[in-house]
């Protein structure tokens, strides 16, 4: 792959900011490119201006596919491989794309990537820009020094792009450009999510969370969770935090006052009742959790109209 890639620095044409491997497109490629003036109008809408694609594609068994830009671009660069293999190099380091993988290049970033020769890629890609965009990638843990992801369904991140795309090719209609925005929303949320496929911490954590849901009514401590998972309490619990994004006793609320919710919403049973189901020994106890979470007690949750 290096020798590759010093060879393709070699056969570069420069133009300016960036610079093409190969500019007559692909047999049964699909390609869209938001005229700039639209562009600037549409980061001034509502809804485009949090989230904008700019321009989107497909390219199949794309053979000699690269590009290199010395000077970076406004847009995040988004590239879902569904066969075939590729890499990237950022800051000098080059990183390999495979089957499976998706790749993002953030904005402002110089950068260079492309297909491998023996085994070109097939790609759906798109440059988003926005206002909301950088919070995504933040979210996602995508960085210039780690941008490439092996995701559980790869499949599903580019039919969204083939959404994305299909509502371009319809017209540059506000309606259209929200609607692709919508998809690409989809897409940065799934990246920042489940999208990934799982590890072995993660799926100790998964267990866990399993667990939690399976036994609401038991007050389950972090070292008899950590007990289960055979790590040390400390590293069990940084664990969990990390990726559910609460520590273990909120977690467990959160669960708890879920199902209080069913129950208040398909039940009649007292809230006394409620409490002890879902393992609260002291009913006032529950009603002071009930509120803390949902801002109101649970009697005048149970009133409210819903729907």
């Amino acid at each position: 792959m290096v020798d590759q890639l010093e060879e393709m620095d070699k056969t570069l044409i420069s133009r300016n900011a960036w610079a093409v491997v190969i500019a007559d497109g692909f047999p049964g490629q699909r390609l869209f490119v938001l005229p700039r003036p639209r562009v600037q109008e549409a980061q001034e809408q509502p809804g485009t201006r949090h989230l904008l694609v700019t321009d989107c594609g497909y390219f199949p068994q794309a053979r000699s596919h690269g590009l290199s830009r010395t000077e970076p671009i406004d847009q995040a660069v988004i590239i879902v491989c569904i066969s075939g293999r590729g890499w990237c190099r950022i800051d000098g380091v080059l990183h390999a794309i495979e089957q499976g993988q998706v790749l993002v290049l953030p904005p402002r970033i110089a950068h260079a990537y492309g297909s491998e020769q023996d085994d070109p890629w097939t790609v759906w890609w798109m440059h988003v820009s926005g206002s909301d965009l950088v919070e995504f990638l933040a979210a996602s843990g995508l960085t210039p020094a780690a941008p490439v992801r092996t995701v559980a369904d790869i499949y599903r991140l580019a039919a969204l792009i083939e959404e994305v795309v299909q509502q371009l090719e319809r017209d540059l209609g506000s309606a259209n450009l929200l609607a692709a925005s919508g998809a690409a929303w989809h897409l940065l949320a799934l990246l920042t999510s489940a999208a990934a496929v799982p590890t072995a911490q993660t799926t100790v954590i998964d267990r866990a969370k399993s667990y939690l849901r399976g036994n609401l009514a038991d007050r389950v401590s972090v070292s008899e969770l950590a007990a289960m998972a055979r790590l040390s309490p400390s590293h069990f619990a940084t664990l969990f935090r990390r990726q559910a994004g609460l520590p273990v006793v909120q977690y467990q609320t959160q669960l708890r006052m879920a199902r209080a919710r069913e129950l208040l919403d398909t039940t009649d049973l007292p809230v006394a009742r409620i409490a002890e189901i879902l393992g609260y020994v002291d009913p006032f106890y529950f009603s002071r959790q009930f509120r803390a979470v949902h801002g109101t007690t649970a009697r005048h949750y149970r009133a409210q109209r819903k729907g």
